[in-house]
């Protein structure tokens, strides 16, 4: 199976990094990069093959990896209309539906979408996945082999869910960022200096992390058993309760849902 990557960026450079130590050989992978810089990175770094532009090569591959930006897939893609057969296209283009990519190849239906994360940069990412009818049995195997490269994977029914999975995994870390800025400025506030402010802010949220992932109880019951009665924890959360956080949360993930189907709509108009 070889895999020709349309663009070489983070999320490129973390799948064929995550690839390569699987084992696949680098003779495997192509990539499509108009970045000179970024093309010798990729040859230097793990031997694969690059070019500037999409050519003969390039064409010759059983899959299809579209990791260009949302803004630039339509135009990126122009190319392959009407000269794919059998390859399989997987995108991971933030909101942009498979309709609209198989529309832009020329009614092509060989198509998965998917949602990464950027904890993918270091193999430990979470990826959601939605195929058509257009895509078999080997299709789906071959582009959840591909993106476990990248860490553990999630496919869902419906399409429409993808959003919801943008909104919760692929901009979550964003989230956890935020909260870690605010524990780390915490800190900050209570004395220590800023290395040692941010040792205990992320620290804490890896070991949390870890914990939870390592247990097979839920995050409530987590929570639960790190609060005493009338002990700090409650005090704190008794503190960001009042302040309908969880609310707050939950709010958010509605608007980035939101904005992702707003994306849609924006670059899958004709």
């Amino acid at each position: 199976m070889k895999i020709t990557f349309l663009g070489g960026g983070n999320m490129a450079n973390a799948m064929i990094g995550g690839l390569r130590k699987q084992g696949y050989s680098a003779a495997g992978i192509q990539v499509v990069e108009p970045v000179a810089e970024l093309r010798n990175k990729l040859t230097d770094t793990y031997g694969v093959r690059c070019a500037a532009n999409i050519d003969e090569s390039a064409m010759r591959c059983e899959v299809w990896v579209l990791a260009v930006k949302p803004q630039q897939l339509r135009t990126a893609i122009q190319p392959l209309a009407g000269h794919l057969t059998s390859q399989l296209v997987i995108s991971i283009a933030a909101g942009i539906r498979s309709g609209d990519i198989g529309r832009w190849l020329g009614g092509y239906a060989n198509i998965v979408r998917t949602m990464p994360n950027t904890p993918a940069l270091i193999g430990a990412g979470i990826t959601g996945l939605y195929a058509g009818t257009g895509v078999d049995k080997e299709g789906r195997a071959n582009a959840e082999k591909i993106l476990q490269s990248a860490g553990p994977t999630l496919w869902v029914k419906d399409e429409a869910q993808m959003d919801a999975v943008t909104a919760i995994s692929g901009s979550g870390p964003g989230y956890v960022f935020y909260f870690m800025e605010a524990l780390q400025k915490a800190a900050e506030e209570a004395g220590f200096d800023v290395p040692s402010a941010r040792k205990l802010a992320v620290q804490t949220f890896l070991g949390a992390a870890n914990l939870a992932a390592q247990s097979n109880e839920s995050a409530s019951v987590l929570r639960e058993r790190v609060t005493s009665k009338g002990g700090t924890t409650e005090a704190a959360l008794k503190s960001l309760d009042a302040d309908a956080v969880t609310t707050a949360i939950i709010r958010a993930t509605k608007a980035a849902q939101a904005r992702g189907v707003e994306l849609g709509d924006e670059l899958g108009a004709d």
